[in-house]
C-alpha cells in the first residue's frame, strides 16, 4: 500500500462545515484515475483545523468514495489521547492505514516522539506511516530516531521531506535511512518538485499534493521513475516547473492547490478553513494562466 502514487486531496470546507459532496467527488476522481492510495487529512487536507467529529466524517466519506483503493487517514493531534481517538475513528471507518505526524506546540524531545509512536502502535490493527514534516510540526527527525520508530510493529512507511534536487545527493540520503530501517518499511517522498528525483533515488512512494488534483500527470511521473525511465520522469517533472514555481512563491503547496481547485470548479470558494485563504488578485490570475498554459486536467 505504501508504494507508488499516494494522492492527497484537499478537504473542501467553509465555516459551516465540510463540503461532503465535493470531498466525495475529489476522492472518486482519484480512485477512478487508478492511484495506488489516497491520503486524506494530511497537511493538504487541513487536518489540524478540524474537530475530531469532522475528521471522523472525512475518514468515513473517503473510504466510502474510494471503492477498492486504499485510504490512509491522518491522525495527528497535539495530545496523545486525541491521536488515539482519531486512530480509533479511522479504523472504524475502514481506513487501510494511518499517517501520524508529531504535532506540537511545546517542542518535543526524541523520547517523547518515540513514546507517541509506541503508544499509538499498541492501539492499531492497520499499518502506520510516519509523517516527517518539520515545516509544519517544527520537529526534526534524526535518521537514528527514524530507525528506532521503524522497528515498531505497525510502522510500514516513512514519509520524508523533500530531498535535494541532486540525484547523487538524494541517493545518499535515501541510502543512509535505508540502512537503519527494516526491509518491509518503505520510504516515501513528499514535496512535489523533488518527487521525480526522490523516486529515481530509490524512494518507494510519492505522497503527492498535485496527485490529489491531477492524478494522471502524477501517475505518469511515478510510473516513469519507477520503471527506470529517468529521462522521461525528469522531463515530465520539469514541464511542471511553472507550478513548482508557484509553490515556492507562496510558501508551499496548500494555497496554490486550493486556488487551482477553486478556479477549475473542483470545489466552491472558499474551500480552506479561516484564517487561511486561497490566492486572490494578481496571484490568482497568475495561477489561472499557468493552469491554462500547462493544460492540467
Amino acid at each position: 500500500m505504501f508504494t507508488g502514487l499516494s494522492a492527497f486531496p484537499l478537504t473542501p470546507m467553509n465555516e459551516q462545515g465540510i463540503q461532503d459532496n465535493e470531498l466525495m467527488y475529489l476522492v472518486e476522481h482519484l480512485a477512478s484515475a487508478g492511484v495506488d492510495s489516497i491520503g486524506v487529512l494530511g497537511s493538504t487536507g487541513s487536518y489540524a483545523y478540524l474537530s475530531q467529529e469532522e475528521r471522523a466524517r472525512v475518514a468515513l466519506l473517503s473510504v466510502e468514495s474510494a471503492a477498492s483503493v486504499p485510504v490512509v487517514v491522518g491522525i495527528g493531534a497535539l495530545r496523545t489521547r486525541d491521536v488515539l481517538a482519531n486512530a480509533e475513528n479511522a479504523q472504524k471507518a475502514g481506513a487501510s492505514g494511518v499517517l501520524l505526524a508529531p504535532v506540537s506546540y511545546q517542542k518535543l524531545t526524541d523520547n517523547e516522539v518515540f513514546d507517541l509512536y509506541e503508544t499509538v502502535c499498541r492501539s492499531l490493527s492497520v499499518p502506520l506511516c510516519v509523517y516527517d514534516n518539520p515545516g509544519t510540526t517544527h520537529f526534526e527527525f534524526s535518521d537514528e530516531l527514524h530507525g528506532r520508530i521503524a522497528q515498531l510493529p505497525c510502522v510500514r512507511s516513512i514519509k520524508i521531506p523533500p530531498v535535494v534536487n541532486d540525484l547523487e545527493g538524494a541517493r545518499e540520503r535515501v541510502a543512509r535511512l535505508r540502512k537503519l530501517i527494516p526491509n518491509d518499511v518503505t520510504i516515501g517522498i513528499s514535496g512535489d518538485p523533488a518527487a521525480a528525483t526522490g523516486l529515481i533515488a530509490g524512494c518507494d512512494a510519492w505522497y503527492s499534493v498535485v496527485g490529489g488534483l491531477f492524478p494522471k500527470q502524477a501517475l505518469a511521473i511515478t510510473q516513469a521513475a519507477q520503471s527506470g525511465d529517468v529521462q522521461r520522469a525528469c522531463a515530465l517533472s520539469d514541464a511542471l516547473e511553472p507550478l513548482w514555481g508557484l509553490y515556492r512563491a507562496h510558501g508551499g503547496s496548500l494555497r496554490v492547490a486550493a486556488t487551482i481547485a477553486e478556479i477549475t470548479g473542483m470545489v466552491t470558494q472558499p474551500c480552506l478553513p479561516q484564517p487561511l485563504t486561497s490566492l486572490q488578485g494578481v496571484d490568482r490570475e497568475r495561477v489561472e494562466q499557468i493552469v491554462e498554459q500547462l493544460r492540467l486536467e
